[in-house]
């Protein structure tokens, strides 16, 4: 898996370099695409496009947005790498680890929520505690999140990576990977990891709610055409907010959306409640506006890229961590700051705060 992810990086290079000697028209594209997965906090995004509030929003900035859905989650985002979509659904270390290590310059445009329990460690056997990994095959997306969950488990419980083999699958195998009589180990997210964990014989031993803050879920958006497009972005936000509002609370229509949600996502209208209970939703943007420009945002992404670096997520020629800049909202920059590939981008967050979308 390791070795594919040098070459998608080496590829995605590649047409970059393609790209980047067609004539460009600043400001002619007025059409753009969207990729998204399954996520409890990536449903909203369903649920705008349905109901017609994407389209309301795009209308009123003149664009046109197409949403697309993929059954893989890092596959949409290879595909958002290779440039055949203008934003895409993800979290914030693959957003380093894929397309800012793939040399696409993109921009962390919606602070959508942070797992706070949706990511989760199970081993199969009741009674079973973290230490229990140790000498322990665990499936996962390799190099995902999940790997991350388990390489900050791991620390906590005083054990290393040596200390367990990880056996690579897809998120849209979790459920027949976990019914597989060779598997004894998983890190999961939802809502795979729903029906993992309501198994008789599954033990949760770690989860995201022990790393608050840390696996954010994002919309990442070419910072190119952000720039050209301000537009492009500011019909985003103003969808996200207005569908996240009307998703809230008890009433007849708030209850409709989150069924449909549910629906969509293979479940039912309790079953994604229960979902979002373990989704840190930033319900307002000025709370997630507050969140990116909190201090301790410099910490966590110094987790991640510390993880990204020590497993080779940061290309070829990445001689240090620093390989890579990422922009701080504060203005202030991790890594090489010629090289910023990565940018904190709250602005539209910050209009849509004050009201002004």
């Amino acid at each position: 898996m390791n070795r594919f992810r040098k070459m998608l990086t080496l590829l995605c290079l590649a047409v970059l370099a393609l790209v980047s000697a067609q004539p460009v028209i600043a400001g002619e594209k007025k059409s753009f695409r969207f990729a998204w997965s399954i996520y409890a906090g990536f449903m909203p995004w369903a649920y705008a496009e349905q109901s017609g509030i994407l389209k309301k929003w795009a209308d009123k900035y003149g664009v046109e947005i197409t949403l697309t859905q993929f059954n893989d989650y890092i596959e949409s985002i290879n595909q958002y790498t290779a440039g055949e979509f203008d934003g895409v659904l993800a979290t914030n270390m693959d957003a380093l680890s894929i397309p800012a290590a793939g040399g696409v310059d993109t921009s962390m445009l919606i602070m959508g929520d942070y797992s706070n329990g949706n990511d989760a460690l199970v081993i199969k056997g009741k009674g079973k505690k973290l230490a229990d990994l140790k000498g322990l095959p665990v499936s996962l997306v390799e190099l995902s999140v999940s790997h991350y969950l388990l390489s900050r488990a791991l620390s906590v419980a005083g054990l290393k990576e040596a200390d367990v083999r990880t056996v690579n699958i897809s998120d849209a195998d979790y459920i027949p990977a976990w019914n597989a009589a060779e598997t004894v180990a998983m890190a999961a997210w939802k809502p795979g990891l729903s029906v993992i964990e309501a198994q008789p014989d599954a033990s949760v031993v770690f989860n995201s709610a022990q790393i608050p803050g840390e696996i954010m879920d994002i919309a990442i958006v070419n910072t190119q055409t952000l720039k050209e497009h301000p537009e492009f972005g500011k019909a985003l936000v103003g969808a996200w907010y207005e569908t996240l509002a009307l998703m809230q609370g008890d009433g007849a229509e708030a209850k409709a959306a989150r069924t449909l949600m549910a629906e969509l996502s293979g479940t039912d209208l309790a079953g994604y409640d229960t979902q979002l209970a373990t989704t840190h939703l930033f319900l307002k943007p000025a709370g997630a506006a507050a969140f990116m420009h909190d201090p301790i945002t410099r910490t966590r992404m110094e987790l991640v890229r510390d993880f990204c670096f020590d497993h080779g997520l940061l290309g070829e020629g990445a001689k240090s961590k620093d390989a890579i800049g990422i922009a701080l909202p504060d203005g202030s920059i991790l890594g090489d700051p010629q090289n910023v590939k990565l940018r904190f981008a709250p602005e539209i967050t910050v209009l849509a705060a004050e009201g002004k979308l």
